[in-house]
C-alpha cells in the first residue's frame, strides 16, 4: 500500500535522526511492501525535491535549504546494519481472508469451510491483537434485511472462531450489508462473490 511505503520511509528516516550523531546524515530510504511491490515516494525542502521509485532507493537530507542528494540505491546490508533494530520492531502486515456463504443464509460455502483451519493456525502463530469481521451480502433483498444478513453472517463466523479457543476481547464484528459490494451490480440481480465476510487479522 502506498501509506505502508510512506510510513516505512518516515519509520527509517526518523530512526536515522537518532544515528545522525554518528553518521552525519538524514536519510530517507523506500523499502518495497512485503509482497516485493514498490511504490514512490516524493522527498522535499526549501531546496527542492527527489522522486524516489526503486527498491532501496535512498535521498540524504542535510539541511532546510540544500536540495535533497541525487537518489542512490542502498545495499541490503547497509540498510540491516543502519535500520535493523527498527525494521525488526514492525508489526507483521495484516492478514486478509474472504469467507463466501449460500445464498440468503449464514451457512459458509465448502470451499469457505476449508479455510477456517488455516485462519486459526495464523491467529495463533501470530501475536493478532484484532481480527474485523465485517459482514457482506449482494443486493438480493432490502438494503435493512442485507445490513441483518451481514452481521448474522458476521456473527456466524465469531461463534465459530470463539468455539474453536479465539478470545472474544479480540473480535470486531460489523455489517456492510450491500453497500460495499466486491463485484458492482444492478439491484436484486445475485452474486455470489458479495455474499462474504472479511477476516483482517492485525
Amino acid at each position: 500500500m502506498k501509506t505502508n511505503r510512506l510510513l516505512m520511509a518516515v519509520l527509517l528516516f526518523l530512526f536515522s535522526l537518532n544515528a545522525c550523531c554518528v553518521i552525519g546524515k538524514n536519510l530517507f530510504v523506500l523499502l518495497p511492501d512485503p509482497d516485493g511491490r514498490t511504490g514512490k515516494i516524493r522527498v522535499f525542502n526549501q531546496g527542492g525535491d527527489r522522486l524516489l521509485t526503486e527498491p532501496r532507493q535512498a535521498t540524504e537530507v542535510k539541511d532546510t535549504l540544500t536540495i535533497p542528494s541525487p537518489p542512490m540505491v542502498m545495499d541490503e546490508a547497509e540498510i540491516e546494519f543502519l535500520f535493523g533494530v527498527a525494521l525488526a520492531a514492525q508489526p507483521e502486515p495484516p492478514l486478509h481472508y474472504l469467507l463466501y456463504f449460500q445464498e440468503g443464509a449464514t451457512l459458509l460455502t465448502e470451499d469457505s469451510q476449508k479455510l477456517i483451519p488455516e485462519i486459526l493456525a495464523e491467529v495463533s502463530a501470530r501475536r493478532i491483537t484484532e481480527v474485523a469481521i465485517v459482514g457482506h451480502t449482494d443486493r438480493i433483498g432490502s438494503q435493512e434485511e442485507n445490513f441483518k444478513l451481514g452481521f448474522n453472517r458476521a456473527r456466524t463466523v465469531k461463534d465459530l472462531l470463539i468455539g474453536r479457543g479465539v478470545n472474544e476481547q479480540i473480535l470486531e464484528v460489523v455489517s456492510h450489508g450491500e453497500d460495499n459490494p466486491l463485484i458492482h451490480t444492478p439491484d436484486e440481480v445475485a452474486e455470489p462473490r458479495n455474499r462474504r465476510v472479511e477476516i483482517i487479522l492485525r
